[in-house]
């Protein structure tokens, strides 16, 4: 006899299986074999077919029946049989019942006292559900279509005599149908047929929760940058950095130590500048406009709905250029943006608050559907900072998306040349330095590349999940041009020179940092456009609940964020000219690394929140970071 019930229970393939592995205690189940896994986040089974183990994460990569495969730990796996069990033993009685029954109906001559009392019990339940049935046909009708119509001011369609009449036909035509509805009007079933009746709905409701998942809440319930308290103090702290950074460029000896004298409030204001400014963002908003380049459509939104985008921030580039061009060829002096930097960096923090103020207004009305996935926590000032409104649109214009590579994407690219021409200018020089042209070259690079790979942009967190706020505005329109361009507006006050092969390492370092940078956006890019594309069939991925796949080679194999690491070797490649004198140079990379912390970490804490067990086995496939130590 076998003591071991599990193996009576397996077929002769299984228990071969079983046999092979018993050595194996980390592994219960084989390639190959069928067994039952829980769908994840639910309590039901479903028949699976193990494809593979991953012995450092001990979870078993299952296949479904309709082709999705999930890594499953060991817990939410159960053999087939164990099912089987349970339902045999929960359809017979116990053995007690049987052997009573068994004993009773020994003589086949004479019915059981069972049967007699079964038929004569069948016979009073049915005259009481007639009894019944006649009490039901006197009581008044339901507040039904008769009801509803008198609710409404119409006349009843018949008369209570009309109506019971009616019900009496209805009951001797269909008394199966009327003997349902009173049974379950007034409870008359059997426990056990009631209890078969909730594990149905409640299976039946566990189903359609998985098959269609409940719509999240859309209110933000994380805050970050410190809650409505940072958010508060960032919108003072960020302006008065950028105006600490000019006015320490601007000095003799720019060391951290030596603050400088703040100015007059006067002196950093200019109407006449103001007007540059807005001269200069709604120049680039006519470029916007321009019927030229092609259409693209973005990520699908939380509705399903696809917004589409103008592509044409490149032939934007190109018009500034050649309108800049002919600005020079008149005798335009860009002398003119060196000389008032500061005025028009209040210029753009006072466009960008009144920005800001705007959007959030309009924000007000618009739809829930609209509003952003991290700025919609119902707490004013954080709203405000992160942005409320995810798409705000007049019209087809996007607001967001103009700022996002327009005005200071491309006003950095003018500011660094206007530097290099004061440079020349101020220290009388025939040609730029060799420092100002790897500064100006590097940057313009990044530029140029942004503008040309700008359909890219549209699957980044800016634009599918941060709102329009005052952090992106005050971003895009201050932070990035009048920080960005800080080594330039450093070299003219600070000159440095460099040997030709400090420069050519230095444009090596900037080179490699950029291929990496390039190489694994495109990937990315790619591959969340178009998962499907055929020359992204070597890339492998780890498929989540979602639908949605990690991707575990390329770049994206080697390590977490590899865009990441190339920005931060570019960021040293454009402070390095600026030699080793001060640290305010390098102002960018440390503000980069620590953007790229919070962002890393944001990262990763929404992947781990959306993909579950997905994203733990994409941490032991992919175990190094950018930052491994830092948080």
């Amino acid at each position: 006899m076998c003591y071991f019930p599990e193996i009576r229970t397996l077929g002769t393939g299984q228990l071969f299986h079983r046999y092979c592995f018993w050595k194996m205690p980390n592994r219960k189940y084989a390639d190959g074999e069928v067994v039952m896994g829980r769908w994840p986040g639910s309590v039901l089974y479903y028949e699976v077919q193990v494809t593979s183990y991953d012995d450092a994460s001990h979870l078993y990569t299952v296949k479904y029946k309709d082709g999705t495969e999930l890594a499953l730990k060991e817990s939410d796996i159960r053999l087939q049989s164990s099912f089987k069990q349970r339902k045999s033993q929960s359809s017979s009685s116990s053995p007690s019942r049987r052997s009573r029954s068994r004993s009773r109906s020994r003589s086949p001559g004479r019915p059981a006292k069972g049967r007699r009392r079964s038929s004569s019990h069948s016979r009073e339940h049915k005259e009481d559900k007639k009894k019944i049935i006649q009490e039901t046909s006197l009581a008044p009708p339901k507040p039904s279509e008769n009801n509803t119509r008198r609710y409404n001011g119409e006349p009843d369609s018949t008369e209570r005599n009309d109506t019971s009449s009616k019900l009496l036909e209805q009951q001797k035509l269909k008394p199966d149908v009327e003997m349902e509805r009173v049974l379950d009007q007034y409870s008359l079933r059997s426990r056990r047929e009631e209890k078969k009746k909730e594990e149905i709905y409640a299976e039946k409701k566990i189903f359609e929760a998985i098959k269609t998942p409940e719509k999240p809440s859309s209110k933000t319930k994380e805050l970050e940058f410190g809650g409505r308290f940072g958010t508060f103090m960032l919108m003072f702290f960020l302006p008065a950095t950028v105006l600490y950074l000019l006015l320490m460029c601007k000095q003799d000896d720019p060391s951290l130590m030596n603050f400088p004298p703040l100015p007059a409030l006067e002196s950093l204001w200019e109407t006449k500048v103001f007007g540059v400014f807005l001269l200069w963002f709604f120049f680039q908003a006519l470029f916007y406009l321009l019927p030229i380049g092609k259409v693209v459509e973005g990520l699908p939104l939380s509705n399903g709905r696809k917004l589409q985008y103008r592509i044409n921030g490149f032939y934007a580039f190109l018009l500034t250029a050649a309108a800049i061009g002919t600005l020079l060829y008149f005798q335009f002096e860009l002398h003119y943006l060196y000389d008032h930097f500061v005025q028009f960096a209040v210029s753009a923090a006072a466009f960008s608050m009144a920005l800001s103020i705007y959007l959030y207004i309009r924000s007000l009305k618009a739809p829930e559907e609209d509003l952003a996935p991290g700025g919609n926590s119902g707490y004013l000032v954080y709203d405000f900072f992160t942005g409320h409104e995810l798409n705000p649109r007049i019209g087809s214009f996007d607001l967001k998306y103009f700022c996002e590579l327009r005005p200071g994407l491309i006003g950095w690219v003018v500011i660094n040349l206007a530097m290099l021409l004061a440079e020349m200018k101020i220290h009388n020089q025939s040609m730029p330095s060799l420092s100002m042209i790897l500064v100006n070259s590097f940057q313009l690079l990044y530029v140029v590349d942004a503008l040309w790979n700008e359909e890219a942009v549209l699957t980044t967190m800016d634009i599918t999940h941060d709102g329009f706020g005052f952090m992106l505005a005050f971003g895009d329109l201050v932070w990035v041009p009048f920080v960005y361009s800080l080594q330039a507006f450093y070299l003219v006050g600070h000159p440095i020179a460099i040997s030709w092969p400090v420069a050519a390492a230095i444009t090596i370092l900037n080179c490699i940092g950029y291929y990496i940078f390039r190489s694994a956006n495109s990937q990315k890019n790619n591959f969340r456009r178009n998962p499907a594309d055929p020359k992204l069939s070597y890339l492998k991925v780890i498929p989540t609940a979602t639908g949605k796949g990690l991707l575990v080679t390329g770049w994206w194999g080697f390590v977490r964020h590899p865009n990441y690491l190339g920005d931060i070797i570019m960021a040293l490649a454009w402070s390095l000219p600026c030699g080793f004198n001060h640290i305010l140079p390098y102002f960018y990379v440390i503000y980069f690394i620590c953007l790229l912390v919070h962002r890393e970490a944001r990262d990763e804490h929404h992947c781990k929140k959306k993909y579950g067990l997905a994203w733990e086995r994409y941490c032991q496939r992919v175990p190094y970071r950018i930052f491994p130590y830092i948080y």
